[in-house]
């Protein structure tokens, strides 16, 4: 039973990190100027967004697992405390 409890690692939790926002110049001639690594920031960002909402999703059905064996351990426990 206590290896049950200590085998749980919260380092197994992955952490998802939001890429930052591409930045956009307000003024026109900026835009056009830096128009190539404005539209390569935009291309980076669509990509990376993916891969996070992907992690976002991994991450749920982890913490979804971890929450319904952490359910199990709890009747278990209150099983062995209530006889």
């Amino acid at each position: 039973m206590l290896f049950l409890a200590y085998s749980a690692n919260p380092a197994d939790a992955e952490t998802c990190l939001a890429p930052p926002r591409p930045f956009v110049p307000s003024d026109t001639q900026s835009a056009r100027e830096y128009a190539d690594i404005i539209r390569n920031d935009f291309e980076l960002y669509i990509r990376d967004i993916q891969s996070y909402f992907r992690c976002l999703e991994e991450e749920r059905a982890r913490a979804f697992e971890e929450a319904r064996e952490v359910s199990e351990e709890y009747g278990r426990f209150l099983g062995l405390v209530e006889r």
